[in-house]
């Protein structure tokens, strides 16, 4: 069995209270688990633009692996203020549709997705 669970909180005796990132079919309490030591890492770079994956970065969209060796991990902290561009410029998705009707400027975060009546 594979579940990659993320840690949100230390309960103390060697327990945690996680939240599992895919399918928890067969998942008992008690059962042993391995810490990799390492933060939930996503493929980045030109090659990722227009395809979709999900929250472990594996590609959903039927278009074979990515062509990339690049990572990052999904928390990091944000850019120094000054590495920050000043001009400008469109943040392209790589969804057409999205690019032309909707297109996002670079520098914030945005909410792409999302349920019904969150934006």
């Amino acid at each position: 069995m594979n579940v990659t669970c993320e840690v949100q909180q230390l309960l103390g005796n060697n327990r945690v209270r996680a939240v599992a990132m895919s399918d928890t079919d067969g998942l008992m309490r008690g059962m042993e688990v391995i810490d990799t030591g390492a933060p939930i890492s996503v493929p980045v770079g030109g090659s990722t633009l227009g395809r979709i994956f999900n929250v472990l970065g594996e590609p959903v969209d039927n278009l074979g692996p990515v062509d990339t060796n690049k990572k990052s991990p999904i928390h990091r902290s944000a850019p120094a203020f000054i590495q920050l561009d000043t001009k400008l410029s469109i943040f392209e998705t790589g969804i057409k549709v999205v690019d032309l009707l909707a297109p996002y400027r670079c520098g914030g975060k945005i909410g792409l997705f999302g349920g019904a009546g969150v934006g």
